[in-house]
């Protein structure tokens, strides 16, 4: 979900490296967050919770606190406390964020609780939390329960279907695109340009299929967190052998919808979205390109006077050096046409990027400390946008056309 950079914050959703051997302990997840799991899941971690996904380059605990609570059977407990330092140059000012080069901020305080046995089974993601993009301005942890998902963002109760089967209702991580929501479920700190353009948790019906080599999943939500089940959402993911996954998704409104709100742009919420996702993933090396395509039609019963549309490209790649030593690293270009209104139209420009026929591009680097259930790490990242409209890229006015920004987080995954 993109938030146009003076205007919204775009929030976020699991990073796809997969690993088909792992499908089977994975048969009741959603397919995005199998591959997010089979991704970031390494030979070096242990990964004993089919949720939250937690990425590889971060500790993963082997040995959860688990209550042994009869009627319920075991109820487990995990969770993260981390926090944040970022500078960055040419800054994005937001109201009530204020215009600042350095800031420190809670990234999470998050506690999961979940069953994983059972005919009905649940799981609950309680918390604070940031949750920074590239491109984006930052918004600090003390807004973004009340601007975006709740200190609820994600639980859902699930309901196993025989062997292969699974339903959940909730509200749920989405099916699109390759990163996740969290900071800790992810290679880099921050999410990337093409998840601007995504959703992020939605609320709503999913139905899962995980065979040995074939995953699935058909959902039916409220796309952008807008409160209106009028999106569909589908993946499809084929393991063609223990290092090799391909996957397509494809997410749309069969709906117009008005609402706009930081959680819910209302460009985005009335598009359609497409990914094609490849992933190698041998030993400690992990390698996933992919493609994306989006499409906003016209719509004057929403407000949309022209159609436009962006496609993007991206890598993400993940190297674990030994048991503690880790980089992630992220490249991506993503490019957006139509949005101008002719001179003859009374209408507003529609907008994906920094303003209509603009792109960008990006690197990321996050090289990663672990030891034990203790972790920190640091983070370059640098954007480019290309063709952007006066005022609306980077710095106070939204004339600088570049960012750069450092960050570094540390703390406990338990």
């Amino acid at each position: 979900m993109f938030l146009y950079v003076n205007t919204f914050i775009r929030p976020a959703k699991p990073t796809s490296f997969a690993h088909a051997s792992k499908a089977r302990s994975l048969a009741f997840l959603p397919v995005h967050a199998s591959l997010a799991t089979l991704l970031l899941v390494g030979p070096a971690l242990a990964a004993p919770l089919p949720s939250p996904v937690v990425a590889n380059t971060l500790p993963a605990n082997p040995n959860p606190f688990a209550v042994d609570t009869g009627l319920l059977g075991k109820v487990y407990v995990s969770g993260q406390l981390t926090g944040l330092g970022l500078w960055q140059n040419h800054v994005v000012d937001t109201p009530g964020n204020g215009n600042e080069n350095v800031r420190a901020d809670l990234s999470n305080a998050q506690v999961e609780i979940q069953t994983t046995d059972g005919p009905l089974q649940f799981y609950i993601q309680a918390g604070s939390y940031s949750l920074p993009s590239l491109g984006s301005a930052y918004m600090k942890s003390s807004k973004a329960a009340d601007e975006l998902y709740g200190n609820l963002p994600v639980g859902y109760l699930k309901a196993p279907i025989g062997e292969h089967l699974s339903i959940i209702a909730g509200s749920l991580p989405t099916l699109v695109g390759a990163e996740s929501t969290f900071t800790f479920q992810n290679i880099n700190i921050q999410r990337g340009l093409l998840w601007n353009q995504e959703p992020a948790i939605s609320r709503g019906v999913q139905l899962n299929f995980a065979g040995d080599r074939l995953s699935a999943s058909l959902s039916v939500n409220d796309g952008f967190y807008s409160g209106k089940y009028n999106w569909v959402s589908t993946s499809l993911a084929y393991g063609f052998d223990a290092s090799n996954t391909i996957a397509f998704i494809g997410a749309g409104n069969f709906s117009s919808n008005s609402k706009s709100t930081t959680a819910t742009p209302m460009v985005q919420n009335n598009s359609q979205i497409y990914n094609l996702i490849y992933t190698h993933s041998k030993g400690d090396f992990t390698l996933s390109p992919y493609l994306q395509y989006t499409r906003v039609d016209k719509d004057a019963a929403s407000g949309i006077g022209a159609a436009a549309e962006s496609y993007g490209a991206a890598v993400l790649g993940k190297y674990n050096f030994d048991n503690h030593w880790a980089l992630g690293v992220r490249a991506e270009y993503i490019d957006s046409q139509g949005g101008s209104c002719s001179l003859d139209d009374d209408c507003a420009s529609t907008n994906l990027l920094y303003g209509p026929g603009s792109g960008a591009w990006s690197f990321t680097a996050t090289p990663t400390y672990r030891d034990g259930p203790f972790f920190v790490r640091g983070e370059l990242a640098y954007v480019r946008a290309l063709g952007a409209d006066e005022s609306s890229a980077f710095g106070g006015a939204g004339e600088e056309h570049d960012q750069v920004r450092m960050l570094a987080e540390t703390g406990l995954m338990f």
